[in-house]
């Protein structure tokens, strides 16, 4: 029996979709064993039955549990083939207008956002500190972290590497050791709040949507309404980019133009 079908498994997807207003509907099964089995682990519970008991007894659990689920994979200049193909489309925004909206969408603890900023301030190419972000996601910790913009190196992570994607990243990060903080000037440039892509409403006017590797873990039948929120959040003529592993909905490709099918950039028609 594989673990999404072990006793319990369902039960606890329908507590954390009815009591905790977590669409785990929305996600495959694989992606929420995989969160579920790291909590199992982590408090030592012997299987999902047990879990769930934990879980509905213990609200500090419940936080943890959400936390886990949030999609929270993130990087400096992640893929910087990308962000080159992102710095083309903030130069084609720059020379035709003053101010440029841009949502990061799952932007996890803000690295993205921040990015984002640095890249507009980094290139004289572009609007530079005429960019305006938003960044949103449905983790408060994430968010929390990333409204504090401090970050720290690890094993595994080595954010000064992420960071040469700029010439000079000390011009818009202090750094001490492994400790790295974003400067006011860029962390002026985005503001956070949280937003569910699945059951939040869409926003409107941006130029600009980066929405990436979240619908990877997202079940193929909500991924076109997810898409279908993006899309009314765009002006006409504006940009969408989404992760290299994903694509767009058959039924959605009449919306969007191709500008840059290997880096998934798109503009809405």
């Amino acid at each position: 029996m594989s673990s999404e079908h072990a006793p319990g498994f369902e039960a606890l997807t329908r507590f954390v979709e009815e009591e905790l207003d977590f669409a785990t509907s929305h996600y495959n099964d694989s992606y929420l064993n995989r969160r579920f089995s790291s909590r199992l682990r982590r408090t030592r519970s012997d299987d999902f039955e047990g879990y769930l008991k934990l879980v509905r007894e213990d609200p500090d659990e419940q936080v943890a549990l959400l936390d886990a689920l949030s999609i929270n994979v993130t990087g400096f200049f992640r893929n910087p083939d990308v962000w080159e193909g992102i710095r083309s489309v903030l130069r084609t925004l720059s020379d035709e207008q003053e101010r440029i909206h841009v949502w990061s969408t799952a932007c996890a603890d803000g690295r993205e956002p921040y990015s984002m900023a640095m890249l507009g301030l980094d290139d004289p190419r572009t609007a530079g500190d005429q960019l305006s972000i938003l960044a949103t996601d449905i983790s408060e910790p994430a968010l929390e972290t990333a409204r504090e913009g401090v970050y720290e190196s690890s094993k595994t992570i080595d954010i000064g590497d992420q960071l040469t994607f700029l010439s000079n990243y000390h011009r818009y990060v202090d750094q001490s050791g492994d400790r790295f903080e974003i400067r006011e000037p860029v962390r002026r440039m985005v503001t956070f709040e949280h937003h569910d892509l699945i059951n939040d409403g869409a926003k409107s006017g941006f130029d600009l949507v980066v929405c990436r590797n979240l619908f990877i873990y997202i079940d193929n039948g909500y991924k076109e309404e997810m898409l279908e929120t993006i899309s009314e959040s765009l002006r006409p003529g504006g940009y969408l980019v989404i992760g290299k592993a994903e694509t767009i909905p058959p039924d959605l490709k009449s919306d969007f133009t191709i500008l840059d099918g290997r880096m998934r950039i798109y503009q809405k028609s």
